[in-house]
């Protein structure tokens, strides 16, 4: 990537796991000054990147990580917001507090670290912000409400600030990852009352099942890492890039193509739902 002064500076949030381990590691690889950024850095084996403490909820939290890297190399080129987790259950059993904190973390996470990179990136004259969504940023499944509305909320603001921005030469790009093999089924909350004594137990479960097997049995997560390194490359990256196997890479054209009606009897019989 040419001498020191050439190379762009990437932040990745989220970086101890899953999508975002991938992602710092493979630009890592390719020659990119990469800091990753967790909430406890401390918990986590040694990686070839540094990893920062880094609490998305947290102005304070965020302003300081960001203001390190700063100080250390003077920019940051690229801020890749992966962070997130997921709650499951019925919209009617889950409470205020849960949805309030997937929010705060998954949609209000991302708004903080962009208030505090993007400053940097404008008086620079160029930058990038990669937001990580999701299939289910695009079409909402059940009992995952909250965490497809935190991501339908990321794909909105992603739209907004790309054109905001655009003339100040920081560009925008989501990436709707489908099922990959990651950590997140494990970091998924469930509500005691869903798995035990909810009239929607039965369907609930079901649908869980069928969740957890797309994410378990699917393919590592490094499609969407080569992803990003070519959004990182291009001059006019595009607003959206799916990332996801068959079939789930057909339902961005399929949500335009079909009525609704059609649409939601899939959902219902991949999750296996009696409606």
């Amino acid at each position: 990537m040419g001498n020191n002064l050439d190379r762009k500076v990437v932040l990745v949030t989220g970086a101890t796991s899953g999508i975002g381990k991938t992602i710092a590691e493979y630009l890592h690889s390719m020659g990119y000054i990469v800091y990753g950024a967790a909430r406890r850095p401390e918990h986590v084996s040694k990686l070839s990147f540094p990893v920062l403490k880094l609490d998305v909820t947290s102005d304070d939290s965020v302003m300081d990580c960001v203001n390190r890297i700063i100080n250390d190399e003077k920019k940051i080129d690229v801020l890749i917001n992966n962070a997130g987790f997921g709650i499951a259950g019925p919209i009617e059993e889950n409470s205020i507090e849960e949805a309030m904190a997937q929010f705060d973390t998954n949609y209000f996470g991302v708004v903080r670290m962009c208030k505090a990179v993007i400053p940097h990136m404008r008086a620079a004259g160029n930058g990038l912000i990669i937001n990580i969504s999701s299939i289910g940023g695009l079409v909402c499944v059940p009992f995952q409400a909250h965490y497809c509305a935190s991501k339908f909320a990321v794909e909105g603001l992603s739209e907004g600030l790309r054109l905001e921005v655009a003339r100040f030469g920081v560009k925008v790009a989501l990436i709707e990852p489908g099922d990959f093999k990651t950590g997140f089924p494990s970091c998924r909350r469930i509500d005691d009352m869903s798995k035990n004594e909810s009239p929607y137990n039965p369907f609930f479960m079901n649908s869980i099942k069928m969740m957890e097997k797309g994410e378990l049995c699917g393919p590592e997560p490094t499609p969407i890492a080569l992803q990003v390194e070519k959004i990182i490359r291009k001059k006019t990256p595009k607003l959206r890039y799916t990332v996801a196997h068959m079939p789930q890479n057909l339902i961005p054209p399929l949500k335009r193509l079909l009525p609704w009606k059609i649409i939601e009897k899939i959902i219902a019989k991949n999750y296996r739902l009696d409606i």
